[in-house]
């Protein structure tokens, strides 16, 4: 599969890339449980709450059993009460889910594979500025008409600079291609190399 390169001075260059990794039919599925997944295990896990085991107080009946024409109580720290325990409430616990290798491979690869079917990969010779400004980074998005999308940069290499030029616009995510989730690759409108990086990436799910 050829992948048109766009070059500084408006003119482009063919760059091969492997069928099996950007031309495959997509499985939804796999994909389903690698975002998941990949979502999943960024979840702490530390939420937690008090029952009424747990909360201090309480420990003496507030009145006795019966004669006042209340309901009977035994503790000021039942869930009923303000300030009382909770009921089945949240407790730490680990969120972690785990695919093997193939699946994980299938997903980024169905992912990839998604993007190219839609239209939603641009490649360009390279992604440089010449200092760590947001307004240079502003003006290549001009350049390639990203503006106002949601844009994944895969790189060959991240450059400090890169990253704080970008950082100030929320909708822009720079990474190593060779870094980048199944979720990274879906979470944008349109996913972005330089040709160093898409040819790291197609060696990369090439071996694998």
């Amino acid at each position: 599969m050829k992948l048109a390169v766009q070059k500084f001075d408006g003119t482009t260059e063919d760059i091969l890339v492997e069928d099996s990794i950007f031309g495959i039919i997509p499985n939804e599925a796999v994909v389903h449980q690698a975002v998941t997944a990949e979502l999943s295990n960024q979840r702490q896990g530390t939420h937690s709450a008090k029952s009424r085991g747990m909360v201090r107080g309480g420990g003496r009946k507030p009145w006795r059993q019966k004669g006042r024409g209340v309901a009977r109580a035994g503790t000021i720290r039942s869930p009923l009460w303000p300030g009382g325990g909770v009921v089945f409430g949240p407790e730490p616990h680990l969120y972690k889910k785990q695919l093997n290798k193939k699946m994980k491979l299938l997903a980024r690869k169905s992912a990839l594979s998604d993007k190219i079917a839609r239209g939603a990969v641009v490649v360009v010779e390279e992604v440089k500025i010449e200092a760590p400004r947001t307004a240079d980074f502003a003006g290549l998005l001009k350049q390639w008409n990203l503006e106002g999308k949601i844009v994944t940069f895969l790189l060959a290499a991240v450059e400090p600079k890169l990253i704080l030029a970008s950082r100030n616009i929320p909708s822009i995510l720079v990474l190593k291609s060779t870094d980048a989730s199944t979720y990274d690759i879906l979470d944008n409108d349109v996913l972005v190399f330089d040709k160093a990086g898409l040819a790291l990436l197609n060696e990369q799910l090439k071996k694998n």
